[in-house]
């Protein structure tokens, strides 16, 4: 339902444009590793991701499950709480593995949060946490890179913004895109294997602000 709410709501909001490397392909199961700039993103990334056939189960912050309705459709279709600094943490990881073992793909914000940035400007992704190479070391699952554009210029900066942001955009429909790459092997699960990952989603992320024509020195 998720996947598909999104689906129906992006269009409504933006110009949704998708783009994937050369022979990439989603695999069965999979880690799909996205860059995180707004509260607009993870339904642009779903909404593109939907047409490539894949609804994965999201990993996100636990905040969102006290949201009147928003909560109670995260439980009911499986989607993963995230108690950041709290030991029910490790239990978001157990429920990841079980959802991957099973064949389904998790969508993942390795950052750990938004950019504290006021702007609407895009900036490449900031410093990954290890939870992801050691969630694909412990499962073997590819990592699939995913950068997406576009998303601040629905909600950014403060709440009042971002309200007048969400509420003029089916008026101004902002160009957004998401980009797929090849997915990836990590290696291991220590930091070369975490910078791994974000070099290869801020890669990804290049490819979607290239897409959109942001200047070449916030896209480099």
């Amino acid at each position: 339902m998720l996947s598909r709410l999104a689906g129906q709501l992006v269009p409504a909001v933006g110009r949704l444009t998708l783009t994937t490397d050369d022979g990439a392909v989603l695999p069965p199961a999979g880690i799909i590793a996205a860059n995180h700039t707004s509260f607009a993103d993870p339904a642009i990334v779903l909404a593109a991701l939907r047409r490539l056939g894949a609804r994965p189960v999201v990993m996100a912050t636990a905040g969102l499950w006290s949201v009147p309705l928003l909560g109670s459709a995260l439980a009911r279709e499986g989607h993963i709480p995230v108690y950041r600094g709290d030991p029910r943490a490790a239990r978001a990881v157990d429920l990841a593995q079980e959802a991957l073992e099973q064949g389904r793909h998790i969508l993942i914000y390795a950052e750990g949060g938004l950019p504290l940035r006021k702007d609407a400007a895009e900036a490449e992704p900031g410093a990954f946490r290890r939870g992801l190479a050691r969630l694909a070391h412990r499962t073997g699952v590819p990592v699939i890179p995913v950068g997406q554009a576009g998303a601040r210029r629905v909600t950014s900066g403060s709440a009042v913004k971002q309200l007048a942001g969400l509420a003029t955009a089916p008026l101004r429909r902002p160009r957004l895109h998401v980009h797929v790459g090849l997915p990836l092997r990590l290696d291991g699960d220590g930091p070369a294997a975490t910078a791994q990952a974000r070099a290869a989603v801020t890669a990804a992320w290049r490819a979607a602000a290239a897409r959109l024509g942001e200047p070449a020195a916030l896209a480099a």
